[in-house]
């Protein structure tokens, strides 16, 4: 455990930031499960609103430093080109 008082409160902070990491990542996955769901079903009309809520939360992800924006950038495009093949 800690013993300074700087290092205490770091040790809060990361462990608040990690949770809200975890909890950004893990939204976000079941964003992008429910796109390939919907897909793999053959049902365009719910991919395509799934797709629309996935889609800023990625971004959101990205922004916020939870995934890299090129990890993002390459995860929206993969759903796109799988939703498009539909």
């Amino acid at each position: 455990m800690a013993n300074h008082k700087s290092a205490v409160k770091r040790n809060k902070q990361s462990a608040a930031r990690g949770a809200r990491n975890t909890h950004i990542r893990s939204t976000m996955r079941t964003f992008v499960k429910q796109v390939r769901e919907a897909v793999a079903a053959g049902d365009s009309e719910a991919a395509k609103a799934a797709m629309e809520r996935a889609v800023p939360y990625i971004d959101k992800a990205a922004s916020k430093g939870v995934i890299h924006k090129a990890s993002a950038s390459r995860k929206i495009s993969r759903l796109s080109k799988l939703l498009n093949g539909l």
